[in-house]
């Protein structure tokens, strides 16, 4: 049946359930259908609604939280065995769906994983994997800056790379290996090179110098049994990102044979390789004095990226909870980031990742002693066990407030999630939920 010159007002595939009010015309391309925006910028309509608001909103970000029901795990998965009693009463009162993080069979990375969770755009917002664990150390990027993400890895005596997480080597093992190196390659050329571990078998390498651009290729083969590709630059006609991929190159020459002898940690792979790009700040988008409560340096970079404040110190989900209780009264946002699903889900580990979810459910609790008004939990992506890694299914969320409505669910599950009041809709459009439920959005028209 074909439609002739007809105008359609409807909610386009990413579920947003926002209907923002845009007449346009189906294309094709995407599975459904994608809404040609015609007549309004939606960032700048949900700007132009935006209220103040003394309400507190919590996203808690349970990392690759997300995964998939297979036959080898009798059909449930980690978040469906686990148990979990405080998330279970927390469902009952609330509303659930699933998001794409960016769009439909996309594996996301992390950042952009996250900058969706944030409200940006993925695709609209690229940010270098370097510069957000860079940031999130506290290194102070300047112009001219590229930063890698690096991480140890072990080499066989033909430099193929059987592990290319060197084993998971501790912290402080890392930090010797960083001040091995820091010590012997202090310039390239007339480039300085900054070298800063970070938590495990990561660390970061900045290069600052004249003339450097990025993004570059990862110095990653993503995958064991490969030798250490070179780094290249995206656009081959940049002058800068050539200057950059020839320094990693003479990098490599310089570190690798002061490794050599360092096993397990006998090489490394650096990837995210690019310069810090601008983006606008998260208050003045939302609103919203923001703080970042997270553990792992990436997560604390991709929050200071978009103007958070980062609180230190905590080291447990726990911590993480007691430290937003004490600062409660400084800020009206608060995002929890806790890594230790997606640890185990990267490395397969059914039972881990399931018990992971139960700590991070007794710690709870702590949290709702002082309930925020709006509290999202959720994953910046999935990463199921039999994946060993990030996939593109989309992830679980969990939404609560005093007017979020109730599904009537007794449990959070991705089960549950599939056929929860919120759909299916894209990632980027959480924080706009979550401003919703604060009534921070004043009514469209007449």
């Amino acid at each position: 049946m074909r439609a002739i010159g007809v105008g359609f007002l409807f909610s386009t595939i990413d579920g947003s359930g926002a209907f923002p009010a845009i007449s346009g015309a189906l294309k094709p391309g995407l599975p459904g259908a994608e809404l040609e925006q015609t007549t309004m910028d939606l960032d700048s309509l949900y700007a132009n609604l935006t209220l103040e608001t003394n309400a507190k909103l919590a996203l808690i970000v349970l990392d690759g939280l997300g995964d998939i029901a297979t036959r080898e795990q009798s059909f449930l998965t980690p978040l469906e065995a686990a148990r979990t009693p405080n998330l279970d009463a927390l469902s009952k009162e609330s509303a659930q769906g699933r998001m794409i993080p960016v769009a439909p069979g996309i594996t996301p990375g992390s950042g952009p994983g996250h900058l969706g969770l944030f409200g940006y755009d993925p695709l609209e917002f690229e940010v270098g994997r370097g510069v957000i664990e860079a940031l999130g150390l506290g290194l102070e990027l300047k112009g001219g800056d590229v930063a890698a993400r690096a991480n140890f890895c072990t080499l066989d005596a033909k430099g193929i790379v059987t592990d290319r997480r060197a084993g998971r080597i501790d912290t402080p093992v890392c930090e010797e290996l960083c001040a091995l190196l820091a010590s012997k390659i202090k310039k390239i050329g007339d480039t300085q090179v900054i070298i800063k571990a970070g938590k495990g078998h990561r660390f970061v390498v900045v290069f600052r110098g004249k003339g450097l651009e990025g993004p570059l290729t990862d110095s990653d083969p993503h995958r064991e049994g490969l030798a250490i590709p070179a780094s290249k630059p995206v656009d081959a006609k940049s002058a800068g990102a050539k200057k950059a991929a020839k320094l990693i190159g003479e990098f490599y020459k310089l570190a690798l044979p002061l490794l050599a002898k360092k096993q397990p940690a006998n090489g490394f792979l650096m990837r995210g390789i690019a310069h810090q790009p601008e983006i606008p700040t998260f208050e003045e988008r939302y609103k919203l004095k923001p703080a970042c409560i997270a553990v792992y340096p990436m997560y604390k970079g991709l929050a200071q990226l978009v103007g958070m404040t980062k609180i230190e110190g905590p080291q447990t989900i726990q911590e993480q909870f007691e430290a937003y209780r004490a600062n409660y009264d400084k800020y009206n946002f608060f995002f929890v980031h806790y890594k230790y699903t997606d640890m185990h889900g990267e490395d397969g580990n059914f039972e881990a990742k399931k018990k992971a979810i139960e700590e991070f459910d007794a710690a709870l609790p702590i949290l709702l002693e002082k309930r925020p008004d709006v509290i999202a939990i959720t994953g910046d992506h999935s990463t199921p066990c039999a994946v060993r890694g990030h996939s593109w299914h989309p992830q679980p969320v969990l939404l609560n407030a005093a007017l979020s409505g109730s599904d009537k669910l007794d449990r959070f599950t991705e089960t549950g999630a599939n056929i929860g009041s919120l759909g299916v809709f894209q990632a980027k459009y959480l924080i706009r939920l979550m401003q919703a439920n604060a009534r921070m959005f004043d009514k469209f028209g007449a």
